[in-house]
């Protein structure tokens, strides 16, 4: 699994080199905000099914998607969420390539399910997090950050 440190490691180690300077401020600054991830984790632990649901809310209520659909979307952005969520902690983004992103369009098309809602839902999601009702400034932009490579990820 990535991770800060492993992906400078590996990186270095791709170009037969010891990390230098700069590649071990990158794993600090990581370290730095392990705070704030670990503070977005633990928020999104506890709203995981309200985000859910009111991104369901939001796309199905104002666009004409198959109602069919809804389970299978309720519980891909469920699982999208969990992956974020170990993102924060491992402070990387590695639950989320491995797990998540690899292959997800082919899924997605193969289940009849419009990308365009996933993206709207964690757009949503993103835009609707309540700063510092839900979580912290700093820990918001940890969570927001994970969300922002997802929907690139999608689109």
């Amino acid at each position: 699994m990535k991770s800060a440190v492993t992906t400078v490691i590996s990186s270095a180690d791709a170009a037969g080199r010891f990390p230098t300077i700069s590649d071990i401020e990158s794993v600090k600054g990581s370290f730095d905000r392990a705070h704030a991830r670990l503070e977005a984790a633990e928020k999104l632990a506890v709203y995981i099914d309200k985000f859910t649901t009111e991104a369901l809310d939001f796309v199905y209520g104002k666009t004409p998607y198959e109602q069919a659909n809804k389970d299978k979307c309720a519980r891909d952005i469920h699982h999208y969420l969990r992956l974020i969520n170990y993102c924060l902690v491992t402070g990387g983004t590695g639950p989320l390539d491995e797990w998540g992103i690899a292959g997800m369009r082919e899924v997605i098309r193969a289940q009849l399910l419009p990308t365009t809602a996933y993206i709207e839902a964690f757009t949503f999601i993103r835009d609707n997090v309540d700063v510092p009702g839900q979580m912290g400034p700093q820990a918001a932009t940890e969570f927001k950050s994970l969300i922002d490579y997802l929907i690139n990820a999608l689109a």
